[in-house]
């Protein structure tokens, strides 16, 4: 595990975020929560999905806002590329069910491609000790619709399927952080492919 960290470092694949304490080698926080895929609601659980492969779990501010939509486009972009690397991505934000199931099914974002948690609590990105921060009074998404609830930071946690984090992303631009998480679950399949 460690010179794969060595080398995701020398090639520039790590951004580490200002304020996650959790590191490149820990154990990731298993959790259990109301996703939305394709507008349709169910239980996604990252247990489950580590035995299919390594997991992307991206935090992001909110949905229906400008940098989200950039991050959600760019993974269902690139959702058949985690794919054939044997990765699942799924999104967590604070927003409600009821607003998941309109951006996971919108065909400009996640397009129905993977699925974006709940977390209304919070209790997931504080499990990651991802800072939260309150709803601003007034602020509107993208649809001109209040956004009531707060936000985390844009961090991306790489979860190999012994449940260690490989890699955090964060610091970057929505769209590097896509490309950086997907260079990353890259070098972990041509790793397993040569065990």
């Amino acid at each position: 595990m460690k010179h794969l960290i060595y080398a995701l470092l020398a090639t520039g694949a790590i951004a580490l975020p200002a304020g996650a304490a959790l590191k490149d080698g820990d154990n990731a926080p298993a959790f259990t929560a109301k996703a939305s895929l394709a507008g349709k609601a169910f239980d996604f659980s990252l247990k489950d999905a580590l035995k299919k492969g390594p997991v992307v779990v991206y935090f992001y501010p909110s949905a229906y806002t400008g940098g989200c939509n950039i991050q959600a486009h760019a993974f269902a972009v690139n959702h058949e590329k985690f794919a054939a690397a044997g990765a699942t991505v799924v999104g967590v934000s604070l927003d409600s069910i009821a607003r998941l199931n309109d951006f996971s099914a919108d065909p400009n974002y996640c397009a129905g491609k993977y699925p974006v948690a709940a977390d209304a609590d919070g209790k997931i990105a504080r499990s990651y000790d991802l800072a939260i921060k309150q709803a601003d009074a007034g602020k509107k998404d993208t649809r001109g619709l209040d956004i009531d609830h707060g936000r985390t930071e844009r961090t991306t946690f790489i979860v190999t399927p012994d449940g260690r984090i490989a890699a955090t992303v964060g610091g970057v631009s929505p769209a590097a952080n896509v490309e950086k998480a997907l260079e990353t679950v890259q070098l972990l399949a041509a790793r397993a492919r040569k065990s």
